[in-house]
């Protein structure tokens, strides 16, 4: 059944439809998080009001952390769709949901010569229902991007790698790819996708222990070309911001993260490893037969190109100091093909490494069902029937597939891995996230300001200011001290403040030393996930 739906246009039908499956319920209704997505959104935002497409700013900071390419693309989607005065968080969301679509059908691509196209397609399956790339395709950041321009690059490297070992000729299109999909790759998250092209290229070389077979890249016109997608802009950021943002996206951002850690993000060497059971959920079952049957076919030129994408890539993050889950998220391709492999070419595996891994997956699915039956019990108005469903489909089906696969690892137990992902994510996006209502404070914030001030009065922020409050409220959104924001609602009529509950004391008083009667037009409460602070606002309105 399988292999017959891997072939002609079949895989690339059933991984969209898939695709939609997962990625499109939530897309709207889950609303806009801290920090990172706000950020991206209201920058993009930014650039359209201001015309500027070459300097990223949040408000009226120059943002100098990423490159223009995510920016760009946000920007465009926002105009294709909607308008910069609309607070919609789904358009800016358009280029990852994209590109979660791409990175699945080239993900498929590259394995059908890799791994043969039944594993592909259960490989890209994998991937493509991965806990991690479902987040990351439902936010407006780079990293959705990011993976479609890895698979592309590696595509195109891996594709140069296997026809040079068969002494096929290596015809110039596959060169242009590389040397396109590195630009873009640049252009959304600077040296991340050359790194990973560089670390795959050195360990492949020092495993083959030659190299010649990289001049199949033709980099004599292969490096311009990526000059020419990323040089523009380069300059032209450089020459706008007096080089500032070269030494703050390079020094300050990327160096920073591999030296020390930023913005209390540490973990151990070795957190990836565990993070994987959930982070690559439901396919992380699989990846005990995927890492064994690799190691053993480590001579193949298929099975040497995946883990030389993987290996090196994967120890540099584990050794840096910052860590976030979607950093090992370009390896994933690779680990989806690998476990696609397996699973048509099982062997055994030491009682150990099957516990070890069956336990761990155990875990994982019963946190997830938790989170989707307690979440909205903890922190949203009570029980949500949706989540309850899901819970226990998945607990049910978990608990089938784990069994199954425990006796008998064949390919349809991954298949009903990525169907079971499919009935919980849709519920788990589209109705519990939304539900918990306690971390959505800027959310009902935002309504509350919106029902109580002038809609031609920009509010005032005392205390909380938080990105995913700012782009709700708009970029005219005031960010004050007490005595600042009273004074702004002594000069201004029907102007409103949201102001933060350890602020409100001396709001209080400066109000009253100016004589102004701001009533208290209500309050939200709930918890900053950001910090994890509990906060209250108020709202006070002038009259």
């Amino acid at each position: 059944m399988i292999a017959a739906a891997s072939r002609s246009w079949r895989p690339y039908a059933i991984l969209l439809l898939l695709c939609l499956g997962l990625y499109l319920p939530g897309l709207a209704s889950l609303p806009v998080t801290d920090r990172d997505e706000a950020r991206f959104a209201q920058s993009s935002r930014q650039m359209i009001e201001t015309g500027d497409w070459v300097r990223i700013r949040f408000r009226d900071e120059a943002r100098n952390k990423k490159p223009a390419g995510i920016y760009w693309l946000q920007a465009l989607a926002v105009e294709a769709v909607s308008d910069a005065s609309s607070d919609a968080i789904w358009p800016y969301r358009l280029p990852s949901f994209l590109a979660a679509m791409l990175a699945s059908c080239l993900t498929f691509a590259l394995g059908r010569n890799l791994v043969g196209a039944p594993a592909a397609l259960l490989g890209a399956a994998l991937l493509t229902s991965s806990l991690g790339l479902a987040v990351e395709a439902h936010l407006a950041k780079t990293d959705a991007v990011l993976l479609a321009c890895v698979v592309a690059a590696q595509l195109a490297f891996g594709e140069t790698y296997r026809r040079a070992r068969a002494g096929q000729t290596v015809s110039w299109p596959w060169a242009a790819l590389f040397w396109a999909a590195l630009g873009a790759g640049a252009l959304i998250k600077g040296p991340v996708l050359p790194l990973l092209a560089a670390l795959t290229g050195f360990a492949l070389a020092a495993a083959d222990r030659e190299a010649r077979w990289l001049r199949n890249l033709r980099p004599l016109w292969g490096v311009p070309l990526f000059l020419l997608i990323v040089a523009p802009w380069l300059l032209a950021i450089i020459s706008a911001t007096g080089g500032q943002f070269v030494q703050e996206s390079l020094g300050h951002d990327f160096f920073a993260k591999i030296v020390g850690v930023q913005e209390g993000h540490g973990a151990p060497p070795g957190a990836y490893l565990v993070a994987l059971a959930l982070t690559f959920w439901p396919g992380s079952l699989f990846l005990d037969s995927a890492l064994s049957r690799a190691w053993a076919e480590r001579d193949r030129p298929s099975q040497r190109f995946l883990l030389a994408w993987i290996v090196p890539f994967w120890a540099a993050i584990e050794l840096v100091p910052t860590k976030l889950p979607h950093y090992a998220l370009p390896i994933y391709p690779a680990l989806a093909l690998l476990a696609g492999h397996a699973l048509f070419n099982a062997m055994t595996r030491p009682l150990w490494m099957r516990a070890a891994t069956a336990l761990c997956w155990a875990a994982a699915t019963l946190a997830l069902a938790g989170a989707l039956a307690l979440g909205p019990a903890f922190l949203g108005a009570g029980p949500s029937l949706p989540g309850i469903a899901a819970a226990a489909v998945l607990v049910l089906g978990g608990g089938w597939i784990l069994v199954r696969s425990w006796r008998d690892p064949a390919p349809g137990r991954a298949a009903g891995a990525a169907l079971l992902a499919l009935l919980i994510y849709a519920p788990g996006f589209h109705y519990v996230a939304p539900a918990l209502d306690r971390l959505w404070i800027s959310r009902d914030a935002a309504v509350l300001a919106r029902q109580a001030a002038a809609p031609d009065r920009p509010v005032a922020l005392v205390g909380y200011n938080e990105p995913s409050l700012i782009f709700l409220l708009g970029t005219a959104t005031r960010i004050e001290s007490a005595d600042e924001a009273a004074r702004y609602l002594a000069a201004t009529p029907g102007a409103g403040a949201l102001v933060e509950s350890r602020e409100e004391p001396g709001f209080r008083e400066a109000l009253a030393r100016l004589g102004v009667n701001a009533a208290s037009r209500g309050a939200v409460a709930g918890i900053n996930y950001s910090n994890g602070k509990h906060t209250r606002l108020t709202l006070y309105a002038a009259p």
